[in-house]
């Protein structure tokens, strides 16, 4: 019993000693909150006053660049001024506020200088914490230019005395509005990409922010209280595009000039390296009401009837069953035929009557397109169809851009498939297919059958680490047989030699191409008068390196026969390929030289020895001088030096003008030239000293 007592009285000690120290933190905080001071100010109105949080610090966003580097978007920071005018001290204070003034009224030009000062010192006097100096944000060079400031400038001994620059990252495009719906934009609220590139490859752009502690200053600034790494945002990684600069500009001015000429609805030009599919050009136009803009991917996402382009699929399919011979006679009539209720008509009145299949294509026959299907495809459609899923017309191309529509082509098991829906699809009808997808089927015809997807960005780096890089790929299985294609390549040839686009054929290179005009459909119904109007094709046709679409939707005129595919669409492509072939240079052939002997050369050879060997390196020659300095070539063919004092007339006999001036005019003589060419004979004789020279004038002659 004395023991249970004994343990109760312990308990009962134990207790009250929990009790008092609970009551001593209470009494701590109470004093601390109430009573305690800290610089002047009560605990509790330091609390009141500052607010920590966690916060998100954006990372900045990555470049966008052209194939040659040129910058497409880059994010440009610009800051918010403020200022804690408490931070400095009375003295310091009263010192630099003058100063402050003046340099904020000379930046921003709006106030004057004692007004900001006076802001400023109410700023003080209120004890507030953080004071926005101006809403205008300012550039980095401003920002650099702030920070030598008195309350900005921080140094080893000096630490920056209240003045705050927050960031802000800003999406600039340098080239402006080109290629625009291709680059895309951003969310202004969100900062995330919207469409084209920014959205496409939104996680690798958007890179990493950081998230921390960060104390809310009045006005709703925001500090970090920590350094750590999870504050510091890790930056987007760079896209390196396939666009090239200047092709987007040829591109763009001339679409925009036709659709001006003819008030058309849109277009569009996409312009692909044969071999690569890499897209070197993606211009898409719309008529609103301020001009032409880019506002919609006409290209990516513009599905619509191709019309006539789409007869090179029907007759690519009819070769590779071997159910026609190009040079077999058709029988187009007047122009005009009826097939099941369905009449098929050729955009040239009172037709072409009898021709061959060649000429059905070249002159793009409907009613030769319907005979020709008719002999073969008319009871075998299922296998017409699996002809234009091997020519991956069915899918989209799979290019790594969000926003490509998927084509639809109809196929017997669909519904709506009619009696006539393969008559109608033969010649381009009754399908929904972009601009993108009809150009990579005839880009495999170029490339000799081997179908390459469409490529628009070629590398992603992190700063000078390669994180993807994305090679061309080419389907596995040709398109279509070796002599198909050479046929084909055949028929498009035709088609600019003496076909409808002959008017755009060039004598200096090879266009091969086919037109496309088909008419819009407006409430269930074609209308004669409105089309949409394309031509695609490659060029030089001989080697191809470059294949091409260009659409113009809608083209109006007086005259119907002037709004076809090959007066409207067709010269937009040969303008565009005629600046490539002028501005491109590797596809100009090489000048031969001439053996005839020059009547200017004067049979010596000299010069500086480091000008030859690198001379021979360009040309692969192996006659170099194994001499440093100036040499010259003896008699028997051998490199000797050339002695050039500095106190004697040097020898420049030989030498080019540009060698000869530099020895003699860096040696104080005045040079009168004579003639063309290298330096034949000089005035005075080579060795002579300069000093017995009365004046010191050499006239060169130069044959």
């Amino acid at each position: 019993m004395n023991i249970k007592q004994d343990i109760i009285a312990r308990a009962n000690h134990v207790y009250y000693v929990v009790i008092f120290l609970a009551m001593c933190v209470i009494m701590r905080l109470v004093y601390v909150q109430y009573f305690q001071t800290f610089k002047g100010k009560f605990w509790r109105e330091r609390v009141a006053a500052t607010l920590i949080r966690r916060d998100t610090i954006p990372a900045m966003r990555g470049n966008i660049y052209a194939a040659d580097g040129s910058l497409l978007a880059t994010s440009l920071p610009t800051y918010v001024v403020g200022l804690d005018p408490t931070q400095a001290k009375p003295e310091y204070f009263a010192k630099k506020v003058d100063s402050l003034g003046l340099l904020l009224s000379r930046i921003y030009k709006d106030r004057s200088a004692r007004d900001y000062t006076d802001l400023v010192r109410d700023a003080r006097a209120r004890k507030r914490r953080y004071v926005l100096l101006n809403r205008r944000r300012v550039t980095f060079q401003e920002r650099q230019e702030m920070l030598k400031w008195p309350f900005f400038r921080s140094s080893p001994k000096v630490a920056a005395r209240g003045g705050v620059l927050r960031p802000y990252y800003e999406r600039y495009h340098p080239f402006g509005s080109m290629a625009e719906r291709t680059i895309g934009n951003l969310d202004a609220k969100t900062g995330r990409g919207l469409i084209g590139l920014e959205a496409s490859f939104q996680p690798a752009l958007a890179g990493k922010n950081a998230v921390g502690l960060v104390e809310v200053l009045s006005g709703g600034v925001r500090k970090p209280v920590e350094d750590g790494p999870d504050m510091r945002p890790e930056p987007g990684m760079d896209l390196y595009t396939t666009i090239d600069i200047n092709y987007q500009d040829m591109a763009e001015s001339a679409l925009r000039s036709a659709l001006e000429k003819y008030n058309a609805a849109k277009g569009c030009v996409i312009v692909m390296e044969v071999a690569t599919g890499e897209i070197r050009a993606m211009a898409n136009l719309s008529k609103t009401r301020t001009g032409y803009t880019e506002n919609f991917n006409h290209a990516l996402a513009g599905r619509t009837d191709p019309g006539s382009t789409f007869k090179l699929a029907t007759m690519m399919a009819l070769m590779e069953e071997k159910a026609i011979s190009l040079e077999q006679p058709v029988a187009t009539g007047g122009g005009s035929t009826i097939y099941k209720g369905l009449h098929i008509r050729d955009a040239k009145r009172g037709g072409a009557g009898t021709i061959t299949a060649r000429q059905v294509f070249e002159k793009s026959s409907n009613v030769g397109t319907h005979m020709l299907m008719r002999t073969y495809f008319y009871s075998r459609p299922d296998l017409y169809c699996q002809y234009l899923r091997r020519f991956h017309l069915t899918q989209p191309t799979g290019i790594h851009m969000k926003g490509e529509a998927i084509p639809v082509v109809r196929n017997p098991d669909m519904k709506g498939w009619s009696k006539v829906s393969l008559t109608s699809m033969s010649y381009g009808y009754e399908m929904q297919i972009t601009p993108l997808q009809m150009l990579a089927f005839y880009n495999a015809v170029a490339n000799g059958g081997r179908w390459v997807r469409p490529t628009i960005v070629r590398q992603i780096r992190l700063a000078n680490e390669l994180i993807q890089d994305n090679v061309p790929y080419v389907a596995p299985e040709p398109i279509c047989s070796v002599e198909t294609a050479r046929k084909a390549q055949e028929l498009l040839r035709g088609v600019v030699s003496h076909g409808t686009a002959k008017h755009i054929n060039n004598p200096h290179y090879a266009i091969a191409g086919k037109t496309g005009t088909a008419q819009k459909i407006i409430d269930g119904k074609y209308q004669v008068g409105k089309y949409y109007t394309s031509f695609i094709g490659y060029f030089p046709a001989d080697k191809p390196k470059y294949s091409m679409i260009t659409v113009v939707d809608s083209p109006q005129g007086n005259n119907i026969d002037l709004l076809y595919a090959g007066s409207v669409a067709a010269p937009v492509f040969k303008q565009v390929a005629d600046r490539i072939v002028a501005y491109d240079i590797r596809m100009h052939a090489p000048i031969r030289a001439s053996t005839r002997p020059s009547s200017t050369t004067t049979g010596m050879l000299a010069g500086y020895s480091d000008d030859l060997h690198t001379i021979s390196t360009a040309l692969n020659t192996q006659n170099e001088p194994s001499t440093e300095g100036w040499v010259e070539k003896s008699a028997t063919g051998r490199w000797q030096s050339r002695p050039t004092r500095s106190d004697q007339v040097p020898d420049v006999r030989g030498l080019t003008l540009r060698d000869a001036l530099f020895l003699l005019e860096n040696r104080g003589f005045r040079v009168v030239v004579e003639g063309r060419g290298k330096v034949k004979e000089q005035s005075v004789t080579p060795g002579t000293g300069a000093r017995e020279l009365a004046e010191k004038v050499i006239t060169l002659t130069l044959s």
